[in-house]
């Protein structure tokens, strides 16, 4: 099962909190939060809280986020040489998803981070590559990895090495 944690002003345009008490994230990177950044057109940010991995989309039709996220979350993964079978496995985790109200205000602090250098990433131009602008987020050192790989697209690395095992 997906959760997604959402901000206030992404839950005013895609519903009210559907998580149960006692539901818990199935899939192998786990929660993510969400955000609505209001460029023209409007996207999403995604960020995941255990890596601090980035993912952008549009946000529009907000009805349909949700449904369209985990494919967004393939694209990404794939970008960042994800192999097939990990990718596949979290997308079938993905097939059943909550919404919930944001918990972890660190996670919430990387995303105001990176809508801010998204912003500045992006200039001024109207359609913006979201793949692109969510690889270079990636790379941004996080103070909360620090102590571990110090930027997202190493920490979603880091993990993918522990689910993993080494080829022989």
């Amino acid at each position: 099962m997906l959760i997604v944690r959402a901000t206030k002003k992404l839950l005013d345009r895609i519903g009210p909190p559907s998580l149960g008490e006692d539901e818990q994230s199935t899939t192998l990177l786990g929660q993510w939060y969400a955000t609505a950044v209001f460029w023209k057109p409007q996207v999403a940010l995604f960020v995941n809280e255990s890596t601090l991995l980035p993912v952008l989309m549009p946000l529009a039709p907000a009805a349909t986020l949700l449904a369209r996220f985990p494919q967004q979350v393939a694209t990404v993964l794939a970008a960042h040489g994800t192999p097939d079978t990990i990718t596949g496995e979290e997308l079938q985790q993905m097939r059943d998803r909550r919404l919930a109200k944001t918990t972890n205000r660190s996670v919430v602090g990387i995303m105001n981070e990176f809508t801010y250098l998204a912003e500045t990433y992006r200039g001024d131009t109207l359609a913006p590559d979201l793949l692109g602008l969510a690889m270079r987020l990636a790379t941004t050192p996080c103070g909360p990895l620090y102590s571990k790989h110090i930027s997202p697209d190493r920490e979603l690395q880091a993990s993918l090495r522990s689910i993993t095992p080494p080829a022989s």
